[in-house]
């Protein structure tokens, strides 16, 4: 496969999988503010979903229609839902012949839904939950096609080495951000709450109440996000993904190369499996979960310089 398909392939699963998590967040996000209506500010969020100054933060923080407009729907914002979208449509339709049919038409659909002005309407004003998780579910729908439909080749490890890189860096992100509310907090009763929007952040909630009986736990919570093999979303599951789909590159690839990447994936891999964490000590977290997130880069800029000939 041409370095310049891989690369396309690898940022369409990426870009998908960027979206599936920020709609999860914001829409997980939005009901927690329905909780707090009098003192919600979505400041956190459109710092991580936008590109604003801290003035035109300022003039939509407290406006959940201006906010979700802004992340989900905005042109102009290239870090929005709409344009992850598009992005990865665009990048689909130059690789076709990489993809199957199915995927090209249930992205194209999703592009289409995204832009629809009576969607953005519903979403910013009538019914949020419904109109996010209308898109949620058909970014889910996209998991499943390219699951389903494509044979299991080069595009479909590009695709999921994109998926998977993208998937353990939201995690990483969007622990580091709940663990240093939950710090912030000095309200006892507030804990519990708090670790629960941050499982449903995830997808993570309903595994929790079946693995853990419905006790909400720091430990427990970190241990399910953090080290859980079966659990999706956790970080040592979509490192384990990722090594598991970077093998199949092992027969293709300049030995150097491959070396390269295999040691990187491992390091980070066996940080997580061997560390020993107590979730008492949030700052020791808080600085384990970013040293994860360089090294994800890390590992990304080295398959963009190996792998696909960027420099």
């Amino acid at each position: 496969m041409l370095s310049r398909v891989a690369d396309t392939i690898y940022w369409l699963g990426r870009y998908m999988e960027r979206t599936n998590g920020m709609l999860q967040v914001i829409l997980t996000q939005y009901i927690s503010s329905q909780d707090d209506a009098d003192d919600f500010q979505w400041r956190s969020l459109i710092k991580i979903y936008g590109e604003l100054t801290d003035d035109e933060i300022k003039s939509i923080e407290t406006s959940s229609s201006k906010a979700l407009a802004y992340m989900i729907f905005s042109r102009t914002n290239s870090a929005s839902a709409y344009n992850n979208v598009m992005f990865s449509r665009e990048n689909a339709r130059g690789i076709q012949d990489h993809i199957t049919k199915e995927v090209w038409q249930c992205l194209n659909d999703y592009y289409h839904y995204i832009r629809d002005d009576n969607l953005r309407k519903e979403a910013s004003i009538a019914d949020p939950v419904s109109s996010i998780d209308f898109l949620i579910r058909n970014g889910l729908l996209f998991t499943g096609t390219v699951d389903n439909t494509m044979t299991r080749g080069e595009g479909f490890t590009f695709i999921n080495i994109g998926k998977f890189i993208e998937r353990a860096i939201h995690s990483t992100d969007i622990t580091r951000i709940k663990m240093n509310e939950l710090r912030n907090d000095p309200h006892e009763g507030h804990a519990a709450m708090k670790l629960r929007y941050l499982l449903y952040s995830l997808f993570g909630f309903e595994v929790y109440l079946k693995t853990y009986k419905g006790n909400f736990t720091t430990k427990n919570t970190l241990d399910l996000i953090l080290y859980n093999p079966d659990f999706p979303h956790s970080i040592l599951y979509s490192i384990e993904r990722l090594y598991k789909y970077f093998g199949r590159l092992r027969e293709e690839s300049l030995h150097e190369n491959y070396e390269r990447l295999e040691f990187l994936i491992g390091k980070v891999m066996n940080n997580i499996k061997y560390s020993n964490l107590h979730e008492s000590d949030i700052k020791t977290l808080d600085a384990f979960l970013f040293q994860i997130r360089l090294d994800l880069f890390e590992i990304s800029a080295a398959f963009s310089k190996h792998y696909f000939g960027n420099s």
